[in-house]
């Protein structure tokens, strides 16, 4: 309005129309558009500069009626809720919708306009609030639909781990991990990871009605698992849940899963991981990223925001992380093993232990095997079904021998030979080659490196010397140097060896000739 009050003083003055654009700034079109206007009034410009805004406003500006609504649309928005609450039942598209309509209007809007005015209608029939979250007020926690993988080398097998997203709301801070499974303990163990790295507890915790936490959803008073109350109460966390299928109750979250397909699992797409902890750690080095970009419009990022408003704020830690601990009892069986039945996993103890009934206590990470309170085995927890854990001091003698035959390679007795000498890497580089397959020669390469504890490396080393020189190579030939002292001879070359001795009875080639 002040322009058009402007462009009236102009026309008082006698400004032409060319001068007024050019004086405003504006248009000659819309300053024409304007002065038609106010010649079209029956009053003065005089009168026109005296009256308010909103008396001026009918003036100058056309007026917008309604459109009227015709026959169409009156039918569609009669039947517009009908179709919003269909569409939230399982395979009923807005497509099929349409036909269901056509059939009882075959005059009606076609498939564009019919979703072109359930959008609308839509917009204005489920308004979206805004929520202003206090800083280290609440915690959001949710699983991404979506996993991640990460590859057995050993398999080859595709492994999916269930992702975990928490995310305070006042600020968009937000902790990301992949898990091996989405059990209780597992999500317990992650959200500890997740206020260790808040370093700090915030007032409250919103999840929805996961199976792991919620064992009676209720948009009241749900009930909690007693194991998630405890880790409620060492944390002094109040703990509250999203009414059922109601995901705008923790939208901040929701957005957060989006927000970490987009800046996480992207850039991650490419990549293969070939353990959970290398996966993480791109997760980790991805979120890191994540946090440091500027919100849209503004000069600070999430970790401005949180160090500087969230994190004074937060609860301190308590002296130690919760840990739920499962206590069982297996029998040691004859492999020296015992069976994990949760994971299905085999772990090794003191083979001197078999056909005794132990106790296993394990948690997210450690497996630790007592007997009568005293602690035989303690190993890290593998989730790897069907699989053993075994360390090698507790096998047998003659087992701990069988598993590091099965370890050898031509590597193995190179290095082991190479800090004996050099000749004894070369008698066995040239004792590998020896043969078609291999590993035939591993005993032989074995023998010889243990005559090394029998005779010394030092008469090993000059055996193979000697060896070297004969240009045969077996372990009996190094074994019958060693039993007959040889290495201690002086080396007589080859060519000496089979030299022709000077004596008159020895004819040379001139007897021969004729």
């Amino acid at each position: 309005m002040h322009q058009v009050r402007s462009i009236i003083q102009y026309l008082t003055k006698g400004y032409s129309l060319r001068a007024i654009s050019r004086e405003l700034h504006m248009s000659r079109k819309t300053v024409t558009a304007y002065c038609q206007r106010l010649e079209s009034h029956p009053g003065s410009l005089a009168a026109l500069q005296a009256l308010d805004d909103a008396a001026l406003s009918q003036v100058v500006y056309a007026q917008v009626t309604p459109p009227s609504d015709d026959e169409r649309k009156a039918d569609f928005l009669l039947q517009a809720d009908y179709f919003l609450s269909e569409l939230g039942r399982t395979g009923v598209t807005r497509l099929l919708l349409w036909h269901e309509y056509r059939q009882r209007y075959p005059e009606g809007y076609g498939y564009t306009r019919f979703c072109i005015l359930l959008t609308e209608y839509i917009k204005v029939a489920r308004p979206v609030m805004h929520f202003d979250y206090r800083p280290a007020e609440l915690v959001m926690i949710d699983f991404a639909g979506d996993p991640l993988y990460y590859t057995d080398r050993s398999t080859g097998e595709m492994i999916s781990c269930p992702v975990l997203v928490c995310v305070l709301p006042h600020s968009g801070y937000s902790f990301v991990k992949a898990l091996p499974n989405a059990t209780l303990v597992q999500t317990m163990a992650a959200l500890n990871e997740c206020f260790a790295f808040f370093g700090g507890v915030p007032h409250c915790l919103k999840t929805d009605n996961m199976k792991q936490i919620v064992t009676r959803p209720y948009r009241y008073e749900p009930t909690f698992t007693e194991a998630f109350n405890q880790w409620a109460q060492h944390y002094n966390i109040g703990l509250t849940t999203a009414r059922v299928a109601k995901p705008r109750d923790k939208a901040p979250v929701e957005n957060e899963v989006k927000i970490t397909y987009r800046r996480i699992y992207a850039p991650l797409r490419d990549q293969v991981f070939f353990s959970l902890q290398a996966l993480n750690q791109g997760i980790a080095s991805q979120l890191d990223i994540h946090h440091g970009q500027l919100f849209q419009r503004k000069d600070y990022n999430r970790r401005d925001c949180f160090k500087g408003q969230e994190a004074p704020l937060l609860q301190p830690l308590p002296a130690s992380a919760f840990i739920i601990r499962h206590r069982v009892q297996a029998k040691v069986q004859k492999n020296y093993h015992i069976t994990l039945g949760e994971d299905w996993h085999h772990y090794s103890v003191p083979y001197q232990y078999i056909g005794k009934t132990v106790t296993a206590v394990y948690d997210s990470d450690t497996v630790e095997v007592y007997l009568q309170f005293q602690r035989i085995a303690l190993h890290k927890r593998s989730y790897k079904k069907h699989d053993f854990t075994t360390v090698r001091e507790h096998m047998p003698e003659g087992h701990q021998h069988y598993a590091q035959r099965r370890g050898w390679t031509p590597d193995y007795f190179i290095r082991q030979a190479t800090d004996i000498g050099d000749n004894t890497r070369q008698y066995i580089e040239m004792l590998l080659k020896g043969r078609h397959f291999t590993e035939q020669t591993y005993n032989a390469c074995l023998g010889i490196l243990r005559l090394g504890k029998q005779y010394g490396n030092d008469r090993l080393e000059a055996a193979c010397t000697r060896g070297l020189a004969g240009g045969v190579f077996t372990y009996r030939t190094i074994h019958n140097i060693l039993g007959n002292n040889l290495d201690k001879q002086p080396l007589i070359r080859q060519a000496e060896l089979f030299q022709t001795p000077v004596h008159d009875n020895v004819r040379g080639a001139d007897a021969y000739k004729q």
